[in-house]
């Protein structure tokens, strides 16, 4: 299992880094070797730690992203949320490494940058604390699916989603485009959006989902939704 991760998380520092650097036009955008790095060192250090703690958990999270189980309409919110990825990375290349048009000051470089680290450390909590943080929403009744509430579900219902919105807002800042940041609030409402679609799932067939969700009332940001 460690080797399969390794080498999925080559191909997708490789096919990240095409994108990127195609989009650029050039391999000299000392920022986005930088992401790389930070992305695929923090990847694969989550994804070690998951090999140890909860290999079933790294075998869902290394799973497709089209799975028979996996709810109809996150088929078509998954492949609309990829195609809208790279389309992303291909603005941020566009802006931050070819045409320049964005004047990014280096702290805001290196508060992306602590931004993406954040989230994929608090991640590790995410999973500590929910063995079945698979990356397609469905029910896991084979794997005994059963309601998380602790650690951060304590506090908000997708805590992974918040952390991902770090990354989202680190992404562009790192590599130096307004124009990547401009496109990330809606990005943001596309994860809230999924949020409430996929408690529909859980309460419709997951027991005790709903008592948890009127007992921790928020969803990404305590006090705010």
């Amino acid at each position: 299992m460690i080797m399969r991760l390794f080498i999925q998380t080559i191909v997708w520092l490789i096919v990240m880094g095409a994108v990127l650097f195609v989009s650029a036009g050039t391999l000299a955008w000392p920022f986005a070797w930088l992401y790389l790095v930070e992305v695929g060192v923090l990847g694969l250090w989550l994804g070690v730690w998951l090999a140890r703690h909860d290999p079933a958990l790294l075998a869902e999270r290394m799973s497709m992203f089209m799975q028979p189980a996996q709810s109809r309409w996150d088929k078509l919110f998954m492949l609309c949320a990829g195609i809208g990825w790279f389309g992303w990375l291909v603005l941020i290349g566009i802006d931050g490494g070819r045409l320049h048009l964005s004047d990014m000051p280096l702290w805001l470089k290196v508060c992306g940058a602590i931004g993406v680290c954040v989230c994929i450390v608090a991640t590790r909590s995410v999973f500590r604390a929910n063995s079945y943080a698979a990356p397609v929403v469905k029910i896991q009744a084979e794997r005994g699916h059963k309601v998380s509430d602790s650690g951060p579900y304590a506090y908000v219902r997708h805590p992974m989603y918040t952390a991902a919105s770090l990354y989202l807002a680190g992404t562009p800042l790192m590599l130096g485009s307004w124009w990547g940041v401009v496109c990330v609030p809606l990005m943001i409402v596309g994860l809230g959006y999924r949020a409430v679609l996929e408690e529909r799932t859980l309460i419709d067939g997951l027991d005790g989902y709903a008592d948890y969700a009127a007992r921790v009332r928020y969803r990404l940001v305590p006090h705010v939704w």
